[in-house]
């Protein structure tokens, strides 16, 4: 296991009796981090002081390298159920964060209504360079009980018709955050997550009661609409995400394939708009955003026996099947 420090994440399991535990994964391997001696059993006791915990972890691999008590602890990650990998208090999710994302949804939206679809780009696509340049982050607030596993069943509720699919790159906050400037805001950043963020479309907007925005509640909170993991990648084994592949296919075909570089603000911004209003704490979930290629642009919607297949560079696979209620 040379070098293993520098090539591992974290992550929460749950074994075939049915009890869960936080490990460390080095491949196809894992071991529980209660067999490293570091004082910790689960990733949320490395996030009460993630600094000092991740250094424990650290010097713990290495000194386990080779020996017997490694052989001992270390077992294959096949068989594990993964668990999200954080239990986040707060979950901050970024809307209409990629340009051609955004300019997606508005065309659709306008073709729907009868516009003209290129006065819809051109307008939308104006709207997004405009914005960028001016404007402040849209950021509302999800439910943890909407939280599921990377490998987990996917329940399409018959709430809504239009599931939609949303994979985003997600941030776990490392040390408390409150009116922090964008210069300091990455020294708060634990690590990444991946993250599915699902959307019943038909429900985001309430016909009966329009002028009071949008319904996230309905939206985007049913049980198991947020898959997320499978691990955490510690931020320092991650120093660059400004230009990660977001990649999903919906029964083996590519529908979201993009770079985090189409976003319209980055992860420092995010913090510092979120943060100037309310602090974010150790272990919270900041989701930046979804790329383009949704369903509601291909007006293909999520049907039960779908299969979601998604990576993010570093940050491991997905694979959820959908099934109805």
């Amino acid at each position: 296991m040379p070098g293993a420090a520098q090539h591992y994440a974290v992550a929460r399991y749950r074994d075939t009796d049915g009890a869960s535990f936080g490990a460390v994964v080095l491949g196809d391997e894992v071991v529980a981090l209660a067999d490293l001696g570091i004082g910790a059993t689960d990733v949320g006791d490395l996030l009460a002081d993630w600094a000092g915990g991740i250094a424990r972890l650290e010097k713990s691999l290495e000194a386990m390298a080779g020996s017997s008590a490694w052989a001992a602890a270390v077992r294959p990650a096949g068989g594990l159920r993964p668990l999200p990998p954080v239990v986040p208090g707060q979950i901050f999710q970024s809307g209409a964060n990629y340009k051609t994302h955004v300019v997606q949804l508005m065309v659709a939206a306008a073709v729907e209504r009868g516009e003209d679809r290129a006065a819809a780009e051109r307008e939308a696509t104006e709207l997004m360079t405009r914005r960028a340049t001016s404007g402040t982050p849209y950021v509302f607030l999800g439910l943890p009980s909407s939280m599921c596993g990377a490998t987990d069943d996917v329940v399409l509720p018959p709430t809504g018709q239009q599931h939609d699919w949303e994979l985003e790159l997600g941030v776990v906050i490392g040390r408390e955050a409150y009116r922090v400037d964008r210069a300091q805001a990455m020294d708060h950043v634990g690590g990444y997550v991946m993250v599915n963020d699902l959307t019943t479309r038909d429900r985001v907007f309430r016909p009966d009661m329009p002028g009071l925005g949008t319904d996230w509640l309905a939206g985007k909170n049913a049980p198991t609409f947020l898959p997320t993991g499978p691990w955490l990648t510690p931020a320092h084994l991650l120093p660059d995400v400004t230009d990660l592949r977001v990649t999903l296919a919906l029964n083996g075909e590519t529908m979201q394939d993009e770079s985090t570089a189409d976003m319209i603000f980055d992860v420092p911004r995010l913090i510092e708009h979120v943060s100037a209003i309310t602090p974010l704490r150790p272990g919270d979930l900041l989701l930046t955003g979804s790329p383009a290629g949704n369903g509601a642009h291909y007006g293909r919607f999520l049907r039960d026996g779908d299969v979601m297949t998604a990576t993010i560079t570093g940050l491991g696979r997905q694979q959820n099947r959908c099934v109805s209620a």
